[in-house]
């Protein structure tokens, strides 16, 4: 089982999942902490018409070509949802889920055009709607790694000035620090984080990757730096051993597959983790009603002497 490591391709992908998924659970916590994790279910569904309009443009398969296609398509995505937001009285989940809705059912229509063209069927573009890490040649693992790692420097550089934006914006303003374009770097770096993963995760379930993580990471920390590194750990280990298992089959879809290590990460941490974590909290319950019946007992012992 394990001689599949030796491959050298192998080691390439599982270790370009692997600091993916890093980057996505470190950027997954700055999305919680802002409370877009919608947002990035939105802007990963968004960057699918990019991707193949990308392809139609070229005539071949390029990942760098594609990720700029991508990176495209998502911004505009999120600029139609802030205009939705900031014209009509639209909510903002409606708003994101109307930009989802509309965007992908685009990325659809034009991968069906292009499956039904010479030679487009084996284009590999359906690789990008669940994630297939197995199809990623040299290149592709090489500009995933540079971007991915380019995400994690962004955010670790800059954590005090995150700290603070996302916690108190006001106190940021005050300091000099430009809240509009802290907005534009968040958004730029998130939609980076969601493109460079399109292909190995999927369009459907990589804002999975990005909050799965960040989640799990909450019930072993209420620090925020604690909650990153947790984050980005449990991110790198269902990056790395969802595409390890997804290449012990033939064809198996990388994407679904992260997703489930990650979701036992997730139910580890709900239930052992020790913030609010089931098991945690039962027995602190126990621990705290049996320290009431002490207590009691040695009052009724008092009174009785009295």
């Amino acid at each position: 089982m394990f001689t599949i490591l030796l491959n050298s391709n192998t080691q390439w992908v599982l270790f370009s999942t692997m600091i993916f998924g890093i980057a996505a659970g470190t950027m997954g916590c700055l999305a919680y902490w802002k409370r877009q994790s919608l947002m990035s279910d939105a802007l990963a569904h968004a960057a699918l018409p990019g991707v193949v309009i990308a392809f139609l443009l070229l005539g071949e398969k390029n990942l760098f070509v594609m990720i700029i296609g991508a990176s495209i398509s998502a911004l505009i995505g999120a600029s139609f949802i802030q205009w939705i937001r900031s014209s009509t009285r639209i909510s903002a989940d409606t708003a994101m889920g109307m930009v989802l809705s509309i965007f992908f059912g685009l990325g659809i229509m034009l991968l069906t055009v292009v499956n039904r063209t010479s030679g487009g069927n084996q284009s590999g573009l359906d690789s990008f709607i669940f994630g297939q890490a197995a199809s990623m040649v040299r290149s592709d693992v090489t500009t995933m790694l540079i971007l991915a790692l380019a995400v994690i420097l962004i955010v670790f550089i800059a954590f005090k000035e995150w700290k603070i934006y996302l916690f108190d914006p006001e106190f940021a303003k005050g300091l000099g620090l430009s809240l509009k374009w802290m907005n534009g770097l968040y958004t730029t770096i998130l939609v980076t984080t969601i493109v460079i993963g399109i292909q190995a995760v999927g369009v459907i379930l990589i804002a999975a990757l990005l909050i799965i993580p960040s989640v799990s990471a909450r019930y072993w920390t209420q620090s925020f730096q604690r909650m990153i590194i947790i984050s980005a750990l449990f991110g790198g280990v269902a990056g790395a051993l969802g595409t390890f298992i997804s290449a012990l089959g033939r064809g198996w879809p990388t994407g679904p597959f992260i997703v489930i290590v990650a979701s036992a990460l997730f139910f580890l941490s709900l239930f052992f983790g020790k913030e609010k974590g089931i098991l945690v909290k039962y027995l602190q319950l126990k621990m705290q009603k049996r320290l009431v019946n002490i207590h009691t007992s040695k009052a009724l012992r008092t009174k009785g002497v009295e």
